[in-house]
């Protein structure tokens, strides 16, 4: 005799395929810096509020802290673009809201490599061949062999 277990919520929350870290990842992916801020060189964070229909397609979005140079409509671009998986609720469609940060940093500056340019400078010089000379005198003081080659 067991009983069935209750959701603790009276509402189930619509959830992000994946988790925060697809989120994050869909951002980071998707995310083109405005060229006026490019230009400006504006850095910080737009903060967007979104409403999720039953769906789980974003309906609406609502920037609340504001940046500017473009920022603010790329990040509203971007929040449409989520997908979320929203479980049954009880046969209510129910709209939610949620909040969101998106960052907007400066990309860094790629650096090129510098080219080094390296150059060898070989000569070669003829010396007049001598022959091979074997020093025996050296073999018979150390007990081992030695060779000395001289060009």
């Amino acid at each position: 005799m067991h009983k069935e277990k209750k959701d603790k919520h009276f509402l189930n929350k619509p959830v992000y395929e994946g988790g925060p870290k697809a989120m994050k990842n869909f951002v980071r992916e998707h995310l083109k810096y405005p060229e006026e801020a490019l230009k400006a060189k504006v850095e910080g964070s737009v903060k967007v509020k979104y409403s999720i229909d039953f769906k789980g397609n974003v309906t609406s979005t609502k920037v609340i802290s504001t940046l500017g140079h473009g920022c603010d409509e790329e990040a509203a671009r971007i929040v449409k673009m989520f997908k979320f998986q929203v479980p049954k609720n009880r046969k209510i469609k129910v709209v939610f809201y949620k909040n969101i940060t998106i960052h907007f940093r400066l990309p860094k500056p790629q650096l090129t490599p510098v080219a080094t340019n390296i150059q060898y400078n070989i000569t070669i010089t003829k010396q007049p061949k001598k022959p091979t000379v074997i020093k025996k005198e050296e073999q018979k003081k150390s007990g081992s062999y030695s060779y000395t080659v001289e060009l």
